[in-house]
């Protein structure tokens, strides 16, 4: 065997280090993905073009189409739709992990990865941790165009940023779960029909655009259950947004939906992080 054979038979691969470094290699490993695709949207700037487009054009769209035709009793449209606006972009942004996962996969991005001394969960880490800056990105977009349509914060300066902190928790959250589902189909044009089919209905059949007691009954029923609605909610109380005299649904989640979200973001990271890991571990070693 010569000795570029040896070198490479003994290069080691993902998880093969030492345990007293684990920490310390964990966080640069990360650290290393992330900035990987934080360049990555440097070289290919309509990725972030796109992204910061969409809440314009949905801010736009429903300030100026459906404002002067919904109303809502003790405050204006505006105000009332900035939360939902905010939650549905967050949400779509997510699903940008499974799709990338997807095509890193296809083009075998993965597979150079592998004879990297490096983390197997490093490559997920700075996949969520790119895409939670360009929601953070389209959050600052949003806010900054709703301001020019007549959008005002009616809280305090903390809970405002207790607002944004919690919306982008989410949708760091979802991130991991797109990013599972990104592993675990055929193709990346698949996971933007999937992502479609289950997050149109969360956002749209929520309170998120109008009232959800303006809903007939079966839809009412699953909007105030919908975890969505209980974001929606959680971040219009967070911003001083709740129309006056508006009834609140009488069940726990949207009674306390600051509450629901933080034990739903608990939840999501604590099932789907694991499981990520375990089929980037799968589909790695194909």
């Amino acid at each position: 065997m010569s000795t570029t054979e040896r070198s490479t038979a003994q290069q080691p691969g993902f998880g093969q280090r030492s345990a007293s470094t684990a920490i310390g290699n964990w966080f640069s490993d990360g650290w290393i993905t992330t900035r990987r695709n934080l360049i990555k949207i440097k070289r290919v700037p309509d990725i972030l073009v796109f992204t910061t487009l969409q809440p314009i054009m949905f801010v736009l769209l429903f300030t100026y189409v459906y404002g002067g035709v919904v109303k809502i009793p003790g405050s204006n449209y505006t105000e009332f739709i900035m939360a939902g606006i905010f939650a549905q972009t967050v949400v779509f942004g997510s699903t940008y992990s499974g799709s990338a996962m997807a095509q890193d996969l296809k083009d075998g991005i993965i597979d150079r990865f592998r004879t990297l001394p490096m983390s197997p969960s490093a490559v997920l880490i700075g996949r969520t941790n790119g895409d939670l800056l360009i929601n953070a990105i389209s959050m600052a977009v949003m806010m900054t165009t709703g301001f020019i349509v007549g959008w005002r914060i009616r809280s305090s300066f903390l809970e405002a940023a207790a607002a944004v902190a919690l919306l982008l928790l989410f949708a760091y959250a979802f991130s991991w779960v797109m990013a599972f589902i990104g592993m675990s189909v055929r193709s990346p044009e698949v996971i933007n029909n999937v992502s479609f089919l289950v997050l149109f209905p969360l956002t749209f059949i929520s309170n998120a655009f109008v009232p959800s007691n303006t809903l007939p009954t079966p839809l009412r029923i699953f909007a105030e259950f919908n975890p969505v609605s209980a974001l929606v909610q959680a971040a219009r109380e967070l911003f001083g947004n709740v129309p006056p005299g508006t009834p609140v649904p009488d069940n726990w989640a949207q009674q306390n939906p600051v509450l629901t979200v933080l034990i739903g973001i608990t939840a999501l990271l604590l099932v789907f992080v694991p499981l990520a890991i375990r089929k980037f571990a799968q589909v790695s070693s194909r």
